[in-house]
C-alpha cells in the first residue's frame, strides 16, 4: 500500500510523522504504520495517492478541507 503512495501520513497521538516513499516504503515508514501486535494502525484512509494512518483532526482537516 505504502509504495503505491506518494505521501505517507501517520498519526500516534500528538505526534505526526510524515513520509514520501516514492516506490519502495522505507523501514521506518512500515514501522511507524504498524501497532504493537503488529497489524495496520486503525484508521487508515487512502485519498488520492496519500495515505493517511491513526487519528489526528488537525491532519484530517488539512487532507480533507
Amino acid at each position: 500500500m505504502a509504495k503505491a503512495a506518494t505521501k505517507v501520513i501517520v498519526a500516534k497521538g500528538k505526534k505526526i510523522s510524515e513520509f514520501a516513499p516514492g516506490g519502495k516504503a522505507p523501514k521506518a515508514c512500515v514501522d511507524a504504520m504498524l501497532g504493537p501486535t503488529g497489524n495496520l494502525r486503525a484508521p487508515t484512509l487512502r485519498v488520492g495517492k496519500t495515505i493517511l494512518v491513526g487519528f489526528n483532526e488537525e491532519v484530517y482537516a488539512g487532507v480533507f478541507g
